[in-house]
């Protein structure tokens, strides 16, 4: 078939796509495909967004995800830009069938980041936003120099996941934190003036900081959002390194809920595509290689999690059980049955990955799909539990944060030198020394003076140091 016809079958076929998913229930902006060539796609792939400044970490990415698909070891068969309207990228080399599958996937998606709440809050011109911050971008590296604008974005970079994506809103008459306590501190030390300090130098009289939740401190409570107590507060940062960290610290905020609802995102776009497609009009050819296709999306892996499958899995299950609920379902959750489509959107518009995986990864489908907890002991790799809720609840600790650890700023002004310091909320899980320990120079770079993390390594307390020159620890 020859370019502009093919061009024209698809356009009658996304029209007959768009009407079905509109059938079902579908609700998505204003869609626009383009046909992209694989050095395109592979491209807006390894940036994540068509219009994205320029680093040398999304050259690494793009050279990884090409030489896979050179060798037929991966392949994207398209991008999707969570944006109004919604822009999608076809690789140019798809069949007509892989298309419209993609096509009918990617209209599934469009309606999850329309209706879905964590992404209520995305900014939906976003495109432009990073386009014109990429031309701000350039025009620093011609003002300051390339090398110098990259080391920046590199320490930039290394923080970027610390944020806090839904921060309490400020009190409205006063501005003030809503965590914040106005209650006197219970402790023997007042501070009232500057030379109130000089009355209390007797250890016994002195506030412990660290066990009273009143005394003055900088920040009043632990901050999560790293990168914004960083911009606010830091004395070495000029303003066009402020613009950086603050334009990637968006952009984070951007990539947020698509990180954290992975798994319901692609099961809703998998579990549409497969009725969709399954409604359009296919002949015998067409139908196989549909069908060889869809399997490949949801082949399980040995290794890891298939997110297309998991979550096919589970809304499949949701719809089953609240269309035909049973017995012990009717009396004790007085599920009437036939509700199982009003029950996915449900799930669709409210939940996320946690949630998702807390309250539907039943034990029947952790079992179908053979899913347990490993570890390697010495050279191998064995099984350590298959227990349904031991396995569930791991899976939701790997996801929390988005897979990332937990750490917040205690104190910005530690040692009365204004030195950093940092806690990793330990919860089973030690952090990489070796990350740890290349991150926090990046971190020094930052704020401009010695930085301090706090967390757990074989059960005992650590501080991790890092004074400019070289990285120190001692357990606490």
């Amino acid at each position: 078939m020859k370019p502009q016809e093919e061009i024209r079958h698809l356009e009658k076929a996304l029209e007959k796509i768009s009407a079905k998913a509109r059938e079902f229930g579908l609700d998505f902006y204003d869609m626009f495909f383009e046909i992209c060539p694989a050095d395109i796609i592979y491209t807006f792939g390894a940036y994540g967004m068509p219009t994205r400044f320029s680093h040398w970490t999304f050259g690494k990415s793009y050279h990884k995800m090409k030489t896979q698909y050179d060798y037929n070891l991966g392949r994207i068969y398209e991008m999707v830009v969570n944006s109004n309207p919604c822009y999608a990228f076809l690789l140019d080399g798809n069949s007509l069938v892989q298309n419209k599958l993609v096509m009918a996937h990617v209209l599934a998606h469009c309606d999850f980041f329309k209706n879905n709440a964590y992404f209520k809050k995305s900014s939906r011109d976003m495109v432009e936003s990073m386009a014109a911050a990429a031309e701000r971008f350039r025009g620093y590296e011609f003002k300051y120099g390339h090398s110098k604008v990259e080391s920046f974005i590199d320490s930039a970079i290394a923080v970027q996941e610390h944020i806090e994506p839904r921060a309490l809103k400020k009190d409205k008459k006063t501005g003030a934190d809503p965590k914040e306590d106005d209650t006197p501190c219970n402790c023997k030390r007042r501070v009232e003036t500057p030379y109130d300090d000089l009355w209390y130098l007797d250890g016994d009289s002195k506030c412990d900081v660290g066990k009273c939740a009143k005394a003055k401190r900088f920040p009043n409570e632990p901050e999560k959002d790293i990168m914004l107590f960083i911009i606010q507060h830091s004395k070495e940062l000029n303003e066009w390194q402020r613009d950086i960290m603050s334009v990637i610290r968006q952009e984070m905020f951007y990539f947020w809920p698509q990180m954290e609802t992975k798994i319901m995102n692609e099961g809703w776009a998998t579990y549409w595509h497969l009725r969709i497609m399954r409604e359009i009009e296919l002949d015998e050819a067409e139908a196989i290689e549909f069908a060889k296709m869809h399997s490949q999306v949801i082949l399980a892996s040995r290794t890891r999690i298939n997110p297309y499958a998991l979550g096919l899995k589970i809304f499949e299950d949701i719809e089953k059980r609240w269309d035909k609920p049973s017995e012990e379902d009717k009396e004790k959750y007085g599920r009437p049955g036939g509700e199982g489509k009003e029950k996915i959107f449900e799930v669709r518009a409210t939940e996320n990955d946690i949630s998702f995986l807390r309250n539907y990864l039943t034990k029947e489908i952790i079992d179908e799909m053979d899913i347990y907890l490993y570890k390697k002991t010495g050279y191998d790799w064995k099984i350590v539990d298959k227990g349904w809720v031991k396995v569930r609840d791991s899976l939701v600790s790997s996801i929390t944060n988005c897979g990332y650890p937990y750490i917040v700023v205690i104190d910005g002004d530690f040692n009365k030198r204004g030195e950093l310091y940092l806690k990793h909320n330990f919860e089973e899980i030690e952090l990489d020394v070796l990350y740890l320990e290349k991150t926090l120079p990046h971190v020094f770079t930052l704020w401009g003076r010695p930085v301090h993390l706090e967390t757990t390594l074989d059960n005992k307390p650590v501080l991790f140091s890092y004074n400019g020159e070289k990285t120190g620890k001692k357990f606490l």
